[in-house]
């Protein structure tokens, strides 16, 4: 759950004001933009106008299509984040929704990370890599486990000197949209969850169920 920033990525707040008013939301170094059509036809005629515009910037959205349905992912992996280039790409995305009278679906993304509590990674890191069919990546200087296919939670392990026996020591994280965050955090309350701790607001906050399951609500990837 922390929060380090690179020279030429931009963060939530550096691309809020350009793609205010767009199917766009920033999360996770990406920039996430999906629209409703009549039909797959239409959906299919927005995503080959983007294709072509695409093309001639030589910068490429990832794309999942479906009946009616066009989702987009801006990310430059050569900086890996968010950059000038995403923000430039995302407003002529929206320009051509717009002409072609695609709505925005109002799909806010999210991503999902377990944390494993424990007093030595390298020993139980294989075991959680073999078991899932996970890889190794570094992230921020530490090891963490990803899906390969790209459609699993990532997994990464949090140090504990002495191992914690009083309560459970996975916990899930999910990364919202920051202006989601609050209501997300409410809404868990409203439903019997229970704050432990909002000092770390508005990178994250800490909820437990009933059983005292932990859940951390997440802004804090860029």
């Amino acid at each position: 759950m922390s929060h380090t920033r690179t020279h030429g990525i931009l963060a939530p707040a550096d691309t809020e004001v350009a793609i205010a008013g767009s199917a766009f939301v920033h999360l996770d170094g990406s920039l996430h933009g999906s629209y409703k059509t009549a039909d797959f036809a239409s959906a299919l005629r927005l995503v080959d106008r983007v294709g072509e515009d695409a093309e001639a910037m030589n910068h490429h959205p990832e794309v999942r299509l479906g009946y009616g349905t066009v989702t987009f992912r801006l990310h430059s992996h050569d900086a890996g984040g968010v950059t000038a280039r995403d923000v430039k790409l995302a407003r002529r995305i929206q320009e051509l929704a717009d002409e072609l009278g695609a709505r925005n679906a109002h799909a806010a993304p999210a991503r999902y990370d377990i944390a494993i509590d424990c007093t030595d990674a390298d020993v139980i890191r294989p075991f959680w890599m073999v078991g899932l069919g996970y890889k190794e990546v570094v992230a921020e200087g530490e090891l963490e486990l990803v899906d390969p296919h790209g459609n699993g939670p990532r997994v990464w392990f949090q140090h504990m000197e002495i191992a914690r026996t009083d309560r459970n020591r996975i916990h899930i994280d999910v990364y919202v949209p920051t202006a989601d965050a609050e209501s997300r955090v409410q809404e868990i309350v409203d439903v019997g969850g229970i704050l432990l701790t909002d000092e770390h607001a508005p990178d994250w906050w800490v909820l437990a169920d009933e059983e005292g399951n932990e859940l951390c609500v997440c802004t804090a990837a860029n």
